[in-house]
């Protein structure tokens, strides 16, 4: 009985969030007043706009990383492919691939840059990752905002602006919107279900599956459970980190592509911050911690996180008359969950060790 009472508080440890957002929604559903169609079609755009992204954040974690806060820099290298390619007037799947063939070398080197980064901070890669990404953020809205249009060519008026230089804070992006979710139409009812990208989010998956069983995933693994023992057996530890980082970034540039023709529209200047905070938000709400992510940790936070942005404004709306409850709501969970998720792995951490120094003394 004590054994089962221990595995019961345990599942209860390991699942309080998404048990706690289950929970939210019950309450929350009801009061929004959203039929199920609408949620439904809700789910299914949002899956497959977020979900590459945030599988982008398990193999840094495999590799006993953390949360690759630098994601940031994949997205940004995505939105790079994606000026040129709306600068060149490149339209359909055509345009897309060609954003993230322009996308993926920027990726690569700024992966490497940030993986380098991170083997001089073991132990604390999270938030120098998060600290990289306002550094390389900067570099960024430096060549966006001064360069292009001026040194870097720009031959579209409708992205310069006004000065004759800079790329304008808002772009639309109507050459690739929705070329993903429409390539294979299909329809459940009134519900449209975007085929193409669910297909490439499982080609994803089981990448990942495929990926953890070749030598060099299981490497990763070896130096997320132990880096020491990992480098005593022959494992090159900090190319092995560098690599995990590169693959990461590239993702998450595929990703960030993926995110933003669905919404349509891109903020030159922004929309990298909230792709990055939003996806590590997902994945610990859907019950990840910050050393153990599944894939399906993956769509479980994708679901609950983002049920919770559509019905909390109006929820709140019916609770209090402000919808702008909701709104602070989202804003709290963002940014609380991530907090709440580093504390808990610091305290893990500092238990592990008086536990590890008791089996010393043999307590």
């Amino acid at each position: 009985m004590a054994n089962k009472n221990r595995e019961l508080k345990n599942i209860l440890a390991d699942y309080a969030v998404p048990i706690v957002f289950i929970g939210l929604s019950a309450l929350a559903i009801p009061l929004s007043g959203f039929s199920a169609t609408y949620l439904i079609q809700e789910m299914f755009t949002r899956l497959a706009r977020n979900s590459f992204l945030v599988l982008s954040l398990l193999i840094p974690i495999l590799a006993g990383m953390g949360l690759n806060f630098g994601m940031v820099l994949g997205a940004m290298a995505g939105q790079i492919g994606l000026i040129f390619v709306t600068d060149w007037a490149v339209v359909g799947w055509e345009g897309m691939l060609l954003a993230a063939i322009v996308g993926m070398p920027i990726a690569v080197v700024l992966g490497y840059i940030c993986g380098a980064v991170l083997n001089r901070a073991k132990g604390r890669e999270m938030v120098t990752s998060y600290i990289l990404g306002f550094f390389i953020n900067g570099v960024y809205q430096l060549i966006v905002l001064y360069c292009m249009g001026n040194i870097i060519p720009i031959s579209n008026p409708q992205l310069v602006l006004s000065r004759g230089y800079g790329i304008r804070n808002a772009i639309n992006l109507t050459g690739v919107r929705h070329v993903l979710d429409n390539l294979i139409p299909f329809k459940i009812g009134t519900i449209d279900v975007p085929v193409a990208t669910f297909i490439l989010i499982g080609v994803f998956c089981l990448f990942i599956i495929w990926f953890r069983r070749t030598k060099l995933g299981q490497d990763m693994r070896a130096i997320g459970q132990d880096m020491a023992v990992a480098d005593s057996a022959g494992i090159p530890v900090e190319r092995t980190r560098i690599i995990a980082i590169v693959i990461s970034t590239v993702l998450a540039c595929f990703g960030q592509i993926i995110f933003l023709q669905n919404i349509g529209t891109m903020n030159t200047y922004n929309s990298h911050d909230q792709a990055g905070m939003f996806a590590i938000a997902a994945i610990l709400i859907g019950g990840a911690s910050v050393s153990r992510a599944t894939i399906a940790n993956v769509f479980v936070g994708v679901v609950l996180f983002h049920l919770m942005f559509v019905v909390s404004p109006m929820a709140g709306k019916e609770l209090i008359g402000q919808a702008q409850l909701g709104e602070y709501f989202r804003v709290f969970v963002s940014y609380g969950i991530i907090a709440l998720a580093l504390v808990l792995h610091a305290w893990k951490r500092q238990r592990d060790k008086i536990e590890a120094r008791r089996n010393l003394r043999g307590e």
